[in-house]
């Protein structure tokens, strides 16, 4: 008998390694390396016979013009901000892996979409950890309909892929893939080795037979349970849903995404009557207090292919420690520390003997750039105990030397300011608009001095 052949993945960063160590040499996580069992050609080649992949056509060559592209219209999920995170819809014969932590509303989000989808076309829900009744009764209490949906409860993914041939659906929800296993890997359900085969299979089902493939997967702290990371290689597409548990809304951010941009989001409110779409994100970010207070300020960033108005809040005090602590929530410490230095060299104001803490209302992750010169402003406002105008919005990059630079999409940005009420803008230079928005004022600077004396 043949040896079985392993390999050792990190389920962190989906590297691999000839045999085991402690530490991932790639994201220098701890004792997140797990031993997986390599399926032999042979064995392979006996499950898809046994499943059904046998039989198919033999490849051949085409050209890149010859591709036939009228097999893959997209259609719409019934939910607007799913389909913007998705590229425009969903794709026939795409895998796509939908994380988050538990009790998120991975589940519920999806129930929602399977019984709107189930009216017009032929749909299959799979639960591996709940059973039917208690699916049935989320939905009757969202008051879904569900005379259409198709319901199974099962783990096997040899079984499901049976099922599934019959059946025929168009679309497919598997959930959850921590729960599912293959009879031919020795390893438990949840370890890596039955996730990432597991993961493997669906995939390659979903291309065979063009349905639109679901995959639920939870996300934990330490990835005990092999995170998405490991499954990022296999699917087409990973989304992620993120919330507080003391938070009604929900972020949808796409990670990846082989049909379209992976820097959209969706704004999602969880309700009793399962997850509403947020028309105008920038409302639940704004929820600004009535009086002005210093160290807040307003600023525009780019999400995808719209401006968001998220609130930048600093605060600077005195510190009784040595070494003065820095932090942020929302932004990057690193950025942090460079624009204090930036400050205290071109704007002459020193923070070497103070706290500071940055923050970004709403629990929203800034990673542009843009958040620059609101960030300096807000620490200034902070520093200085004065207030900034309710009506004023900043944004734009700083360089090492203090200049200003110009950032992506400004018209756009000041438009949507402009929608929101906003009289005062201080942006580069580079983005003043030929014309200024209706009612509103546009400050363009050059460099921190110019900022500065614009405050």
């Amino acid at each position: 008998m043949a040896k079985t052949k392993t390999a050792y993945v990190c389920c962190e960063c989906g590297a691999e390694y000839p045999r085991w160590q402690g530490q991932c040499s790639e994201c220098k996580s701890w004792n997140t390396i797990s031993e997986i069992r390599l399926v032999s050609a042979t064995q392979s080649t006996r499950n898809d016979r046994y499943q059904g992949f046998a039989g198919q056509t033999q490849a051949k060559v085409q050209t890149l013009d010859h591709i036939d592209l009228a097999d893959l219209p997209r259609f719409s999920s019934g939910f607007r901000e799913l389909d913007r995170v998705l590229g425009g819809g969903i794709v026939p014969g795409s895998a796509i892996l939908i994380g988050g932590h538990p009790g998120a509303g991975k589940s519920t989000l999806l129930l929602q979409v399977m019984c709107h989808l189930a009216q017009s076309m032929s749909a299959l829900y799979v639960t591996g950890e709940e059973s039917l009744q208690q699916v049935a009764l989320r939905a009757k209490r969202l008051e879904l309909p569900r005379e259409n949906l198709k319901m199974l409860a099962e783990t096997s993914v040899e079984t499901i892929g049976q099922i599934a041939l019959q059946e025929k659906p168009k679309i497919m929800v598997i959930d959850s893939i921590q729960v599912m296993h293959m009879a031919d890997i020795q390893s438990a359900p949840g370890g890596v080795s039955q996730v990432r085969e597991s993961a493997a299979w669906l995939t390659r089902f979903a291309k065979q037979h063009h349905v639109a493939m679901f995959m639920v997967g939870h996300v934990t702290k330490d990835g005990s349970l092999a995170g998405p990371k490991v499954l990022e290689h296999c699917i087409d597409s990973s989304i992620l849903l993120e919330g507080s548990a003391d938070s009604r809304y929900r972020t949808l951010r796409g990670q990846k995404n082989r049909f379209g941009a992976i820097n959209e989001l969706g704004v999602f409110a969880m309700t009793e009557q399962g997850m509403k779409e947020v028309n105008n994100p920038s409302a639940i970010f704004l929820s600004r207090a009535e009086q002005a207070a210093p160290g807040s300020v307003v600023m525009v960033v780019w999400e995808g292919t719209r401006p968001l108005l998220v609130e930048i809040q600093a605060l600077v005090d005195s510190s009784p420690l040595a070494n003065p602590r820095r932090v942020s929530v929302g932004l990057e410490q690193n950025r942090l520390s460079m624009l204090l230095a930036v400050l205290h060299r071109h704007g002459g104001l020193q923070m070497a003997d103070q706290d500071v803490f940055a923050n970004v209302v709403g629990g929203v992750r800034v990673t542009e750039t843009a958040a620059d010169l609101a960030l300096l402003v807000a620490m200034i406002s902070s520093f200085r105990d004065q207030t900034l105008d309710q009506d004023l919005v900043v944004f734009g990059e700083v360089g090492l030397s203090g200049e200003i630079r110009p950032v992506a999409n400004g018209q756009e940005r000041l438009h949507e300011a402009q929608k929101h009420g906003f009289k005062r803008a201080i942006i580069p230079i580079a983005n003043m608009p030929k014309t200024n928005p209706p009612g509103m004022e546009v400050i363009g600077v050059k460099n921190l001095a110019d900022a500065l004396e614009a405050l």
